[in-house]
């Protein structure tokens, strides 16, 4: 977005702000879906949760990935107005609870709904079984996530040598297993892991059909890279290795889906900050402003993300520090930025922010998360 246009936002609307750009949200949308058109799209709204964000990927026709009531009712805000048949035909076909493990509430909230569900272990089918009968499971897999920014092998996923047996169980206690998952971790800067993924996955499916279980549908999961910088994979590149797996090993017409997130939003928003406190310490200038990693810069401690910080002024640059306005010292956004010397009350902003930020900001300290504002609805 053109540096104009966010100052005069800034001025409209005070700072901290957020700009999401809904323009960006239907180009990344639409390059997913050119680069990978077997693959129908479940945006996460764990990403970036905004009602604003989760209507203009409804009206593009996006299927959607939730992990909490919460999310499920965001979505559902969406489609209340249909008759029953369609809205439960939408709920089916085009949403996916993938959170593996549920609470007993949840699952008791989520059964009337006759969710899609996904599941890891045998204790996860009781519950299923006993408190949301109507769900349809999906089998979560435990794949490489080497080189993936956040790693989530170690918290989820059956290991292909029990998967089947865990199919079996799930129709033991009459539950049906519409398919498989994985998920190769956060920001995946390894195509290889989606290779090793779909390989695993190919294994079981072929072991499932021999044991009289036809699987019809390979949820592949997240971790579509955004574009942070340049050491990034190009995504058209991760694509066409994905295509290439997909139509070797799964020819046959299966549903595929996927679930990215950071993907869709990461470069839909932009973080405007003031400086709200200079100083100089052990020779180092320091810049103090108004959001931090409490609030939109919390993916610096959460999501692992390292947002570069830019001035609207030019002039000569020299290694800055950048921190939050609360009184903890966690609250540092960088110790190394590249800025020039900008006047207390000047703006900072930051880039690709709309991902794991806003989504996992709070109130610490008492000092109230940024202003979103939205443009090209």
């Amino acid at each position: 977005m053109h540096q104009k246009t966010l100052l005069q936002l800034a001025r409209k609307h005070g700072t901290p702000l957020v700009v999401v750009d809904h323009k960006v949200l239907r180009n990344n949308y639409a390059q997913f879906r050119k680069y990978l058109p077997r693959v129908q799209v479940y945006y996460a709204v764990k990403a970036n949760s905004d009602p604003a964000i989760v209507q203009t990927f409804y009206d593009a026709g996006a299927s959607f990935d939730v992990a909490s009531v919460a999310e499920f009712l965001n979505v559902h805000e969406k489609i209340k107005h249909l008759p029953a048949k369609q809205r439960q035909d939408f709920i089916w076909d085009r949403i996916i609870y993938a959170n593996p493990i549920k609470a007993i509430e949840t699952l008791q909230r989520l059964d009337p709904y006759k969710p899609l569900v996904t599941y890891d272990n045998h204790e996860e089918v009781i519950k299923i079984a006993r408190y949301a009968p109507h769900s349809g499971l999906v089998l979560r897999l435990n794949v490489p996530n080497t080189g993936s920014i956040v790693e989530l092998s170690s918290k989820f996923g059956a290991f292909p040598g029990e998967a089947v047996d865990l199919i079996a169980f799930a129709h033991n206690n009459n539950l049906v297993v519409e398919g498989l998952s994985f998920h190769v971790g956060s920001q995946c800067t390894n195509p290889k892991n989606y290779s090793q993924a779909l390989q695993l996955a190919a294994g079981v499916f072929s072991e499932a059909k021999m044991r009289g279980f036809d699987l019809k549908l390979l949820d592949i999961g997240g971790g579509f890279p955004a574009h942070y910088d340049d050491t990034v994979p190009p995504f058209r590149r991760v694509a066409k290795m994905i295509n290439a797996e997909l139509d070797r090993l799964f020819p046959q017409p299966i549903e595929i889906l996927a679930e990215p997130g950071r993907f869709l939003v990461a470069s839909a928003a932009t973080a405007i900050a003031q400086i709200i406190g200079k100083a100089v310490r052990a020779g180092k200038l320091c810049y103090y402003i108004n959001d931090g990693v409490y609030h939109t810069y919390s993916g610096v401690i959460f999501d692992h993300t390292q947002y570069r910080m830019k001035s609207f002024k030019k002039g000569p640059t020299q290694i800055c520090s950048v921190f939050g306005p609360t009184c903890d010292a966690l609250d540092t956004i960088s110790l190394a930025e590249q800025l020039p010397d900008v006047e207390m009350g000047d703006l900072l902003y930051s880039e690709n922010i709309g991902a794991y930020s806003a989504a996992s900001s709070t109130s610490f300290n008492g000092f109230p998360p940024a202003k979103v504002v939205h443009v090209n609805q």
